[in-house]
């Protein structure tokens, strides 16, 4: 690969990981700011607001349903792009992130299994602790500076992609109320026609986004939750400019415009509005009990200690054995850290909560466990790395 191909790859990385960091420390801002607005004279007001019908649905599906079918078609974009011509186009850069990813779903979601066992109900949540927040985590190691290396960012970046993926897939598989037939055919329908824009070297973006939108009011109307319509739609977005071209990256193909255009809406105004609308937990009445509850404390305790044992274990794992190599210039304190971040699992926990327990009396638990767990997690792993870490010195021109 050329030095011009690995330039733009490079800065392709760097522009996502300032944008995710950046919405990042927004997210974190309005999170809080929910959370006080929830427990304020004003709190009637909130959460009347979000239960206020727009048209067919209530501001709160909105955001949820529709708008977040943006941030999934950011997410299936960079999925895309990073698997054909980024940092996980290859199977030897995708071992070490993808193993840890696999690992940090499979130890939160059995620690969750283990502290709900005794009520079969609460089972449906056991995907709840198994994604990371790439924008939190980012966000957070952004006030690290050049104490971490951008090796490792790039590692936690790749991991959340494919753990991103993953809770896509987890979603589809086991979030899926009952199906429309009729509406399913038509979703197909409108895939194929995307399959044919795209094989036929179609680059304007407008004509995809037209045909999204006719995808996501039938994926809407199936039983399937619309926000993967996003996700679908992106992985017909062309990323090569010439047909017949190898999917190579060109700053200037649809793909890329498209993800660049997404960036900051999504990073900016999208999530943080997300969190905004669900983080919001009342504690009025709320007794230190809740802190016990089963949901609770297994979506705490899978983000916080699931997700280390499942990322580090794994890491370890390959490494030791010489499967893979630790990211450039990064010590095992370090990947402790970055392991102890994977337990901020904030936008895409909350999101696949809403779906597990929908308007029940589980949510405030399952708000309560994933901001206890993220929280923890966030500020263990930065105390980690900021006392495993010394500021390196820049260097002079």
């Amino acid at each position: 690969m050329s030095n011009t191909v690995h330039g733009r790859i490079r800065s392709t990385m760097r522009q996502f990981l300032d944008s995710e960091a950046s919405g990042g420390l927004i997210l974190m801002a309005v999170a809080a700011l929910a959370i006080v607005v929830a427990n304020s004279s004003v709190a009637d007001f909130y959460f009347h607001a979000l239960h206020v019908y727009l048209g067919p649905l209530s501001l709160q599906h909105w955001i949820n349903d529709a708008l977040m079918s943006i941030f999934f078609l950011l997410v299936g974009l960079e999925i895309k792009r990073e698997m054909l011509d980024g940092q996980l186009s290859s199977w030897g850069r995708r071992i070490l992130p993808g193993a840890a990813a696999v690992g940090g779903m499979a130890l939160p979601a059995l620690i969750y299994i283990g502290f709900n066992l005794v009520d079969p109900s609460n089972l449906r949540g056991w995907a709840i602790p198994t994604a990371t927040d790439i924008a939190f985590a980012l966000g957070v190691l952004s006030l690290l500076g050049n104490r971490v290396p951008a090796s490792l960012k790039i590692f936690l970046a790749a991991l959340a992609i494919i753990d991103d993926l993953g809770a896509v897939i987890v979603i589809g598989a086991f979030y899926t109320a009952d199906i429309n037939l009729i509406a399913v055919a038509a979703a197909a329908v409108v895939i194929c026609n995307l399959g044919i824009l795209n094989r036929s070297g179609v680059k304007i973006i407008w004509v995809y986004l037209g045909l999204g939108v006719l995808l996501w009011i039938a994926v809407f109307m199936s039983g399937i939750h619309a926000t993967l319509a996003g996700v679908v739609l992106a992985l017909a977005v062309p990323l090569k400019l010439t047909l017949g071209a190898p999917e190579a990256s060109d700053d200037d193909s649809p793909l890329h415009r498209l993800e660049h255009a997404l960036q900051k809406p999504v990073a900016f105004f999208i999530v943080p509005l997300f969190g905004f609308a669900n983080a919001g937990v009342s504690f009025v009445g709320t007794s230190t009990s809740v802190l016990i509850e089963p949901v609770t404390i297994g979506i705490a305790a899978g983000l916080l200690f699931g997700k280390l044992a499942g990322v580090l274990g794994t890491v370890t794992l390959l490494v030791k054995t010489g499967l893979a190599q630790l990211p450039a210039r990064a010590s095992w304190a370090q990947m402790t850290g970055v392991s102890l971040l994977c337990g901020i699992g904030f936008t895409m926990s909350l999101f696949i909560g809403l779906l597990a327990f929908p308007d029940s009396s589980s949510q405030d638990h399952v708000k309560i466990g994933i901001l206890a767990g993220s929280l923890a997690s966030g500020l263990a792993g930065a105390a980690l790395l900021m006392g495993s870490t010394r500021r390196r010195p820049v260097s002079k021109p």
